[in-house]
């Protein structure tokens, strides 16, 4: 059995070859056992991971999603795939800007955007955001994320304008803006 310590990246290095920790272990000294066939890492005579021995090119990974923290997995999450299946969540003029995305823009840039799109939607509804979406779509010829805030923004002022109009009262013109009333005045007293 041999003392080995996690890495930074939650993995540890067994004869050239990496093998995935819980990363509630990094810097930690862990006990390996090895079989022909299976890799088992220890932390205080406690199984804490068992991985299939990886054989052929060295420096190959065996990484268990399970291992990683929550960021990374949903760094892992993020593709095309995925950001599809939430755009259909929201309505169909969001899939068609979503779908535009990824046409238009290789993978790696389209993941930002789609990354900075959906840190957007975070901050309103469903609703708004399709609303805004079919707006967008309808208005530019090449429909951007920062085009999108500023229509869901726009939109925002919009609803806060009417919700402050509703709250006024009327004017008259028997409203001169006297604060006593008529009454104090003498005018109803003739």
């Amino acid at each position: 059995m041999a003392v080995i310590k996690v890495q930074l990246n939650y993995h540890i290095q067994v004869e050239r070859m990496y093998y995935s920790v819980p990363y509630d272990y990094v810097r930690e000294n862990v006990d390996i056992r090895l079989t022909t066939d299976l890799i088992e890492v220890y932390f205080k005579e406690v199984r804490i991971a068992s991985h299939k021995r990886l054989n052929g090119e060295i420096g190959q990974f065996s990484t268990n999603t399970d291992h990683m923290p929550d960021n990374h997995r949903l760094y892992l999450e993020h593709n095309s795939e995925n950001n599809r299946k939430w755009a259909e969540t929201i309505g169909p003029s969001m899939t068609r800007f979503v779908s535009n995305i990824l046409e238009m823009n290789v993978e790696k840039k389209a993941l930002n955007i789609l990354s900075t799109l959906r840190n957007v939607s975070t901050k309103y509804t469903n609703k708004e955001i399709e609303t805004a979406t079919e707006t967008l779509l309808e208005i530019s010829t090449n429909p951007t994320v920062s085009v999108l805030k500023s229509v869901l923004e726009r939109n925002k002022k919009k609803k806060q304008n009417k919700k402050t109009d509703i709250n006024r009262q009327p004017t008259t013109s028997e409203d001169y803006g006297f604060v006593r009333g008529a009454k104090y005045f003498g005018r109803n007293n003739k």
